[in-house]
């Protein structure tokens, strides 16, 4: 019943990979060291992604 309220995995990692990418470029003019950090866990979060979408190829 509530599985309308279910978020896809696949939705719910494009949106934190966005939202890291987003303060990564925030934080770029700021401090590049965090910038890079974030980037990089943006990158992770893409591998998983790819990894998901492949999965249900």
């Amino acid at each position: 019943m509530f599985g309308i309220f279910k978020k896809d995995p696949v939705e719910k990692l494009r949106k934190e990979h966005a939202d890291l990418l987003a303060r990564a470029h925030k934080m770029s003019t700021v401090d590049r060291a965090k910038s890079d950090a974030l980037v990089a866990q943006a990158a992770e979060i893409e591998e998983k992604l790819v990894a998901l979408q492949s999965e249900k190829s």
